[in-house]
């Protein structure tokens, strides 16, 4: 019980100040959608996803996928309201990513700190939480940057392209969840079958992440 409690809650705030960081920036640039709908709020209860928030997680893990992510229910965001679009966009989609990488660099520091509590079992449980919290954090913000519709890299990638082709793309939010599920789950299956490692998204979030927490730990 307590190996799954410092697993999953570190990933569980990770996903939700993920979101509140989305509306906090939308709601200092001028939209106050999520404020309205109560999703500033830290109460777990109120960013909950049944799907991305508990079943896929707890999937990842059981299934030992190498790795394990997860996504709260999106905050409402009107870019109508936002000051000066598209920037206000742009700094509205990046806002989730930065904050699980500030989460990341706050956790090492006190990680460092946890070196010197003095009781070993309370010091591997204090380290074993920010370790983790340094790794679901930081396996977030790489998951969400891949430029693939819903996820923020998409919007960061080509949200200043004044064209019609990139305003289809970024809307395309059903076909960009049918090629996310073709990647995470179709495509290593056909890999396997032909004993090929087919696994790129795998691969990519375990190997960026990999990278940025060797400076971190």
């Amino acid at each position: 019980m307590l190996q799954t409690v410092l697993h999953f809650l570190p990933l569980l705030i990770a996903i939700i100040l993920h979101e509140i960081a989305h509306g906090y920036a939308a709601y200092m640039l001028g939209d106050d959608t999520a404020k309205i709908k109560g999703r500033l709020s830290l109460n777990p209860l109120h960013h909950i996803d049944i799907l991305g928030t508990i079943v896929l997680p707890v999937f990842l893990k059981l299934s030992n996928a190498g790795f394990i992510f997860g996504w709260a229910r999106p905050v409402p965001i009107n870019p109508l309201k936002l000051k000066k679009r598209p920037r206000d966009e742009i700094i509205v989609a990046s806002a989730g990513i930065l904050m699980n990488l500030w989460l990341a660099v706050v956790s090492a520091l006190v990680l460092l700190l946890a070196a010197f509590i003095p009781t070993p079992f309370v010091r591997g449980i204090v380290s074993l939480f920010f370790i983790n919290m340094i790794i679901y954090n930081v396996g977030l913000a790489v998951f969400n940057a891949i430029p693939i519709p819903p996820l923020d890299g998409s919007k960061i990638l080509f949200g200043w392209i004044n064209k019609p082709w990139a305003f289809r793309y970024l809307n395309s939010y059903n076909y960009g969840l049918i090629i996310m599920v073709f990647l995470l789950f179709v495509l290593p299956s056909i890999g396997q079958s032909l004993n090929i490692d087919l696994n790129l998204i795998k691969n990519y979030i375990i190997g960026a992440t990999r990278f940025i927490c060797s400076f971190l730990m």
